[in-house]
């Protein structure tokens, strides 16, 4: 369920509460989102409906004072109490003599989170920040890719849809070896992206180890990246029959998709059948992830949050849809934390059948915080569990029907996964087929 340039971590989900409402009376709320100006204020503490907050922290004047601001909102929202099984206190005064500027305290700051061992968990500089926040504008200047480290490897989670990334021929679970001749080995997120970013029209070279291949590389042309949340551009040349209705949602990130998904369901009503693809969709904001679900849902469960206290919360689908129409929910490896939010509470509601390969496996949820001088810091504050309780973190969701992409398949633009999903939906259709049974 972060957010990020094109270019930086793995999609994180970000934790707002919401009140429940009737869906007839959501989807207005929705619509209206881009009809009345609100300040685009990004992710925290949910103060209204549609209004998002970064949780502010303006208080720390000097740069040890910040230092310390972040050590105490860490010690206070941190989701593991145990802090990665060491003593936090030590940490709080442990710089105070060595920073003396802003930047000192920047690496002070980065050095104590590392210790965390917490990819989700991290510092921004006033740069990074900017570059964040703005995500949620709509555009950026990039090569248009998730990246993410895992097992110790700097991976490609997905790339963006329509970007330079995915032109080249970047794809899921990539392996980045080297960025323009340098060794990714032991490298972090940030530190990848900070180097994989870059003005627009500028190049980047990526050597790239896919599965079962040798190292190749890729010389990439950085541009303004346009975040496109929704479309319904049917892949790969697949006939796709006439009554289903096929939606491609590429991110949660966009303040925008919860209306655009509304707006296809509402001008759909005469379809039989829905397919909603997740594939390579690395997550966004959990509202989006709620709202989106409570489309398809009667009631029931959407997910459970907890915090390091243990406290549980659950957010409920309103009585009321926007369709009861079947749905099948196609998914891969590069389906992440918001998508696998709204993937579980799908399948646990038994209204959907999941169908393509394993989800990433993302379960936390990151909350925002701005500090002085315009850094922030990004603060993982809760695990998430489907409906039937499931913790999915590093584990991801299994679809339904597992159906796997080969080589072949792709060399050959041969859609397998979605071939399979309208064959269900029209079994789905016909009533032929039951859900989760």
């Amino acid at each position: 369920m972060c957010y990020y340039s094109l270019n930086n971590s793995h999609s994180e989900t970000f934790l707002i509460k919401i009140r429940h409402i009737n869906s007839r009376e959501l989807w207005r709320l929705i619509k209206s989102m881009t009809t009345k100006k609100k300040s685009l204020i990004f992710l925290g503490l949910f103060a209204a409906v549609f209004v998002w907050t970064i949780n502010t922290n303006v208080l720390a004047a000097t740069p040890i004072e910040m230092y310390d601001n972040v050590w105490r909102l860490i010690n206070s929202k941190y989701v593991d109490q145990t802090d990665n099984n060491q003593d936090w206190n030590s940490w709080r005064h442990k710089y105070d003599s060595v920073i003396k500027t802003n930047e000192d305290a920047y690496v002070a700051i980065d050095t104590m989170i590392a210790s965390l061992n917490d990819p989700y968990t991290k510092f921004l500089n006033p740069k990074e920040f900017a570059e964040e926040t703005s995500s949620i504008k709509g555009s950026l200047k990039g090569i248009g890719i998730q990246i993410g480290v895992k097992d110790g490897k700097l991976m490609v989670i997905a790339p963006i849809e329509d970007t330079p990334a995915e032109k080249a021929g970047l794809l899921a679970d990539d392996e980045i070896l080297a960025i323009d001749g340098k060794s990714t080995k032991g490298i972090s997120v940030d530190k990848a992206a900070d180097q994989i970013r870059g003005e627009e029209g500028t190049q980047v070279t990526l050597l790239v180890k896919r599965k079962d291949l040798e190292p190749k590389s890729y010389t990439i042309t950085r541009a303004e990246i346009e975040i496109k949340s929704v479309s319904q551009k049917v892949p790969n040349d697949v006939k796709m029959p006439d009554d289903i209705c096929y939606i491609r949602l590429s991110s949660f990130i966009s303040r925008n998709a919860s209306k655009e998904v509304g707006e296809i369901l509402t001008s759909s009503a005469g379809k039989k059948a829905i397919i909603l693809d997740l594939r390579s969709n690395p997550g966004g904001l959990l509202s989006n992830a709620i709202y989106i679900s409570d489309m398809f849902l009667n009631g029931g469960s959407i997910v459970s949050t907890v915090d390091r206290d243990g406290y549980k919360e659950t957010q409920k689908a309103s009585k009321g849809v926007l369709t009861t129409k079947p749905l099948v929910v196609l998914l891969n490896k590069g389906s992440a934390s918001a998508s696998e939010i709204f993937s579980g509470a799908m399948k646990d509601n038994n209204r959907a059948v999941l169908v393509g390969t394993q989800s990433f496996g993302k379960g936390l949820v990151q909350e925002i915080n701005k500090l002085p001088n315009n850094a922030g810091v990004n603060i993982t504050i809760q695990k998430y569990l489907t409906p039937n309780g499931t913790d999915i973190h590093k584990k991801g969701i299994t679809p339904d029907v597992v159906v796997e992409l080969s080589d072949e398949d792709l060399k050959n633009k041969n859609d397998v996964q979605l071939k399979k999903a309208i064959e269900i939906a029209q079994e789905l259709e016909r009533g032929n087929y039951v859900v989760n049974k």
